[in-house]
């Protein structure tokens, strides 16, 4: 059974879902990613654009301006309820470590 698009977001997407919260162009996501994750996540131009189009088309953002090829960007309820999803499923991922494999073993 092929899974939904979007079920689960890798991390560029999480990401970049999270710095739309904020109205933004490209450019100011990808630097709000490499800020977030202090560098350990980088998003490409290509990437960044192939899922602004995907997240686009499904509704969970929206085009707010454009100035010539500069275009920004915003969360929409449906990206903040994707967003949301992600955040509950990777807390369970954890709780479920937590469980197997305890406490003492985190640091």
């Amino acid at each position: 059974m092929a899974r939904e698009k979007f079920q689960t977001l890798t991390e560029p997407m999480f990401y970049i879902l999270l710095s739309l919260r904020e109205e933004c162009c490209g450019a100011d996501v990808m630097a709000r990613v490499g800020a977030l994750t202090h560098g350990r996540v980088s998003v490409g131009p290509g990437t960044l654009y192939n899922l602004l189009d995907s997240f686009q088309q499904a509704g969970m953002i929206r085009e707010t301006a454009v100035a010539g090829r500069k275009r920004s960007y915003l969360i929409t309820d449906k990206g903040r309820e994707t967003l949301e999803a992600e955040y509950r499923r990777l807390l369970a991922l954890t709780e479920d470590y937590k469980a197997c494999i305890g406490e003492e073993d985190l640091s």
